[in-house]
C-alpha cells in the first residue's frame, strides 16, 4: 500500500516530470514536411546538418534509420554520407525550432504550476501538490505525451520522479513516445546497472578516472568510498556525483531563469590561427556578441576576460577589472584586445578563443557621472548609438547582416540584404 501511494503521489510528495522531444530538430522538420504531403524524414535515413562539402558541417540530429547505418550526432556530414550514401541532409531552421519549442511548452504549462525550460527541446514540470487534480500522475504523463503528439505532430518522452535528476534520467530510457518512472524504490533496479557515463553531468574525463578505479556502473559509483571519489574527482564533484548516483537531488524547478552571472562566447577554430589580424577579427566578433547580449538584458560589465587554448590543450586566460562598467562593442573589444596582446606574446597557433564579461551591474548612475567628465563623451555616445542601430538591424535581418569593415578602426560595412539566409543564422547563446 505504501509503495502504491508513493507512485501515485500525494499533495506533500515532491513530483517532477521531465518532457524531452524525441530527435527534436529532425522531428520538427519531419512534422512540417508531413503537413505538406511530403515523406516523413523519421522513417528514412536522414539528418539535420550543414553543407556536406564544408568540413565544419556536422550531424545535429539523425533519424532511427540513419542510426542503423552508424550515423552519429556530432560527426561530420561528409563522414555520415560515406556510411549512408542515400542519406537525406536537411539544413537547420531555427525559426521553426523556436516555434515548435514554444508550442509544446505551452501545452506543458496547462498542467503544471511551474515549468522550467531546460533547453530548446526539454523542460521540467513541478507537479508537486497537484494530486487532487491529477490523482494518477502516470496517466497524466501519458495525457501530456499524447496531446503533444496529436496536436503538434511530434513525439516526446516523459520521465516521472521525485527529483529533476530522476525525472531526467527516466526520460532518457527507451525511446520514442514513452513514459518512464524512476522513483526512489526503482533506482537500484533501473539506474544502478547503467554505465556511469549515463549519469547526468558525469563527463568523459570523469568516466576515464572512474573506469581506471574499476567504477563502471552508476551502482558502483553510488556505493564507492567517498575518500576514493574525492581523490579521483575532487571534493565538490565527488559529493555531487555520489548523491546523483543515489538519486539525491533537491534542486528546484525554476519558472523564471536565474539572472546570469556573466556573458561569454568562445569558438573552437577550424584551422589554427597564427596571424594577429585573423585573431583580432575573431576577437571582434566574439566581443560584439557578448556586448550585444548585455545590452539586450540591460546590464553592463565591470570585468572582461579573454581565454585562449593551444592545439596541445594548454589553456591561458587573463582578465581585468574596469574603472567603470561597459556594454559597447568598442569597449569590450578594445579591452579584450589588450588582454590578448598580454597573454599571446609567443604567437603560437591558437585552437580556441573566448571572451567573457562578468561583475555585472544594472546601475547607470556611475556611468552617467563619468560621461559628464569624459573628454571622449561624444565618441562614446556615437558608439552607443551605433551599437543600438546595429542591434536593431540584426534583430530584423539576422546576426550577420552587418560585418566589420576595418577592425582596427572599428568601422562597419554598409548593411546588406541577407538574400534568404537570415533565417538560417544561429545565434550564439
Amino acid at each position: 500500500m505504501i509503495k502504491k501511494k508513493q507512485k501515485e503521489g500525494t499533495d506533500t510528495d515532491r513530483l517532477i516530470f521531465h518532457v524531452d522531444v524525441n530527435s527534436a530538430f529532425l522531428s520538427w522538420e519531419a512534422m512540417r514536411r508531413v503537413k505538406r504531403g511530403e515523406a516523413d524524414l523519421r522513417l528514412v535515413p536522414s539528418c539535420i546538418g550543414g553543407d556536406p562539402s564544408s568540413r565544419r558541417s556536422i550531424v545535429v540530429a539523425k533519424s532511427i534509420p540513419a542510426k542503423k547505418y552508424g550515423v552519429t550526432t556530432g560527426e561530420p556530414v561528409s563522414a555520415a554520407m560515406r556510411k549512408c550514401p542515400g542519406l537525406i541532409v536537411v539544413p537547420s531552421d531555427f525559426r521553426l525550432y523556436a516555434q515548435c519549442s514554444a508550442a509544446f511548452k505551452d501545452i506543458c504549462r496547462l498542467y503544471a504550476p511551474a515549468v522550467e525550460e531546460f533547453s530548446i527541446d526539454e523542460c521540467f514540470l513541478d507537479m508537486t501538490g497537484t494530486g487532487r487534480i491529477y490523482p494518477d500522475p502516470i496517466a497524466t504523463a501519458h495525457e501530456i505525451k499524447d496531446r503533444i503528439r496529436e496536436e503538434l505532430g511530434f513525439t516526446v518522452n516523459v520521465g516521472v520522479g521525485r527529483s529533476k535528476l530522476c525525472a531526467k534520467m527516466a526520460s532518457d530510457f527507451e525511446k520514442p513516445d514513452r513514459v518512464h518512472t524512476l522513483f526512489p524504490e526503482e533506482i537500484r533496479e533501473k539506474m544502478w546497472p547503467l554505465p556511469v557515463g549515463d549519469l547526468l553531468f558525469v563527463g568523459k574525463a570523469a568516466v576515464r578516472k572512474l573506469d581506471a578505479a574499476r567504477i563502471r556502473t552508476i551502482g558502483e559509483l553510488a556505493q564507492a568510498d567517498p575518500e576514493l571519489l574525492a581523490r579521483l574527482l575532487g571534493e565538490k564533484m565527488s559529493v555531487q556525483a555520489r548523491n546523483y548516483a543515489n538519486g539525491v537531488d533537491d534542486s528546484p524547478v525554476l519558472s523564471e531563469p536565474e539572472a546570469p552571472k556573466g556573458y561569454s562566447n568562445e569558438i573552437t577554430l577550424e584551422d589554427n590561427v597564427t596571424a594577429w589580424e585573423a585573431a583580432e577579427t575573431i576577437l571582434a566578433a566574439l566581443s560584439d556578441s557578448v556586448a550585444q547580449r548585455m545590452r539586450e538584458d540591460g546590464v553592463r560589465a565591470c570585468s572582461i576576460s579573454v581565454t585562449i587554448r593551444y592545439p596541445d590543450f594548454r589553456t591561458r586566460s587573463h582578465q581585468c577589472t574596469l574603472k567603470e562598467a561597459v556594454d559597447t562593442n568598442r569597449a569590450v573589444f578594445e579591452t579584450s584586445k589588450r588582454l590578448l596582446e598580454e597573454i599571446w606574446k609567443d604567437r603560437q597557433p591558437l585552437r580556441l578563443m573566448g571572451v567573457a564579461a562578468t561583475k555585472l551591474t544594472r546601475e547607470a548612475g556611475a556611468q552617467q557621472m563619468s560621461f559628464l567628465d569624459d573628454p571622449n563623451r561624444e565618441k562614446r555616445e556615437r558608439d552607443e548609438k551605433l551599437d543600438r542601430a546595429m542591434d536593431t538591424l540584426k534583430k530584423r535581418f539576422g546576426q550577420d547582416v552587418i560585418r566589420r569593415g576595418s577592425v582596427m578602426s572599428m568601422g562597419i560595412d554598409v548593411a546588406r540584404k541577407h538574400r534568404g539566409e537570415a533565417e538560417k543564422n544561429e545565434r550564439d547563446d
